[in-house]
């Protein structure tokens, strides 16, 4: 079987490593890719949003599968675009249609969701330009932190966490008159939710579905959780204190009706569902949805996967997923994520990594790199994650902290603290 993956992160280079050890697997294309998949299968130079080249290349390379792996392609409709063309409708693609990612796409969707299927989450209203008073005014009814959140996609960028109340009505007003450009026209206005969060993963053909193993990633670029946020500094799975009573809880309280819920919407959902979560004393509420896995986590989830995972992905297209076996290794996986000095503002990319030959105990997963000749060179903000597995946390975090000193490149920074709050 030829399979297509999308994207060019560390989330698709893991994806890539995994499909690549199934037996169903004839040939792998990754658009665009980076220097990592290209150890594990083609490269083609597409972009996640060309969907006319991305269609004249599964035609002419027989793809049978697509894995998308960002959320911006499913937003603006790709799996859509598949099935209302006859040359492409019986391609699988493992993704949400254009009614699925509004989860992810608009924050006022998922809310509206969730308090219509019963999901438990923070309380919360959603305001414009039009009725400013009327956010000040719930803002007065919250206590400190205030969440403000632009409804649509504003590249990670588009949540406020605020102390104090005269600055969340400053930033309310500049949300609004376009902070954000279009994604924050419309601005959700929610409760803070106190406690630990972590993420639960969730593949599902729209009819039945596998929960993934949890994770918690670390998105602030200091020690300590301290400064600004990043993409993901790195991660840890499974999350200790999400044991079976909890992770039950969570299917009964969350997965059941989010499933169930989209199915009652008619929303033909398959593909992947990230639902992030705050555990309060034990009990689950939902941060948010994501329509796509998350990053790092993709790369301590899929590793701990001892299943085929294109034998997964193809009970999702053909809606067959409750037929497949699924298994998880028992050990803990962390990853360390290797970032460019400076990031997340301004840094420098193309400096010459070295050290891959010197990692022990350990995968790396390219995130932003890419070839050049003989060398591997940094293109992007966050380079590597260094995965590694281990009895404890600690004995798998040894293993990916020292890799994270072997491997080397000009101006490179990590985390020296993953996992602190954990052990």
């Amino acid at each position: 079987m030829n399979v297509l993956i999308l994207g060019s992160g560390g989330r698709e280079h893991a994806f890539a490593w995994k499909l690549a050890q199934s037996p169903k697997l004839d040939n792998l294309f990754i658009a665009p890719g980076n220097a990592g998949t290209a150890q594990v299968g083609t490269n083609i130079e597409i972009g996640v949003n060309d969907f006319d080249a991305i269609k004249d290349f599964v035609l002419s390379n027989d793809i049978k599968i697509v894995v998308v792996g960002p959320e911006d392609p499913l937003v603006n409709g790709i799996h859509d675009f598949f099935l209302a063309d006859d040359e492409l409708k019986s391609v699988g693609v493992i993704g949400p249609k254009k009614d699925g990612a509004e989860l992810e796409g608009s924050k006022e969707f998922s809310k509206k969701f969730m308090i219509k299927h019963g999901v438990p989450t923070a309380k919360y209203q959603s305001f414009t330009s039009t009725n400013l008073e009327d956010g000040y005014t719930f803002l007065e009814t919250l206590q400190p932190p205030y969440v403000l959140k632009a409804d649509g996609l504003a590249a990670g960028k588009g949540v406020l966490i605020l102390d104090d109340l005269a600055e969340a009505k400053i930033e309310l007003a500049n949300m609004t008159n376009g902070k954000f450009g279009d994604a924050s026209a419309t601005v959700v206005i929610e409760e803070f939710l106190h406690g630990i969060e972590l993420s639960v993963f969730v593949l599902t053909d729209g009819e039945s579905y596998k929960i993934l193993p949890s994770a918690k990633d670390y998105k602030r670029i200091g020690e300590g959780d301290k400064g600004l946020n990043t993409g993901g500094m790195g991660a840890i799975s499974p999350v200790p204190f999400a044991d079976e009573a909890y992770l039950q809880k969570v299917e009964e309280l969350v997965v059941k009706p989010t499933v169930a819920g989209l199915k009652a919407d008619g929303i033909d959902y398959k593909g992947f569902i990230f639902i992030g979560l705050m555990n309060d004393n034990g009990n689950p509420s939902v941060v948010e949805y994501n329509v796509r896995m998350g990053d790092p986590e993709t790369e301590v989830v899929i590793p701990r996967i001892k299943s085929d995972l294109l034998d997964l992905f193809e009970g999702v297209a053909n809606q067959t997923l409750h037929e497949k076996t699924f298994e998880v290794d028992e050990r803990i996986a962390t990853t360390v994520m290797l970032v460019s000095g400076g990031y997340p503002e301004a840094y420098e990319k193309g400096k010459v990594i070295t050290g891959f030959d010197a990692i022990e105990n350990g995968i790396p997963f390219h995130a932003g790199t890419k070839q050049e000749g003989d060398n591997t060179v940094t293109s992007g903000g966050r380079v590597l994650a260094l995965t590694s597995f281990g009895e404890t946390i600690k004995e798998a975090l040894s293993y990916s902290f020292a890799n994270a000193e072997k491997v080397n490149f000009e101006k490179k920074n990590y985390r020296k603290d993953i996992g602190f709050d954990l052990i």
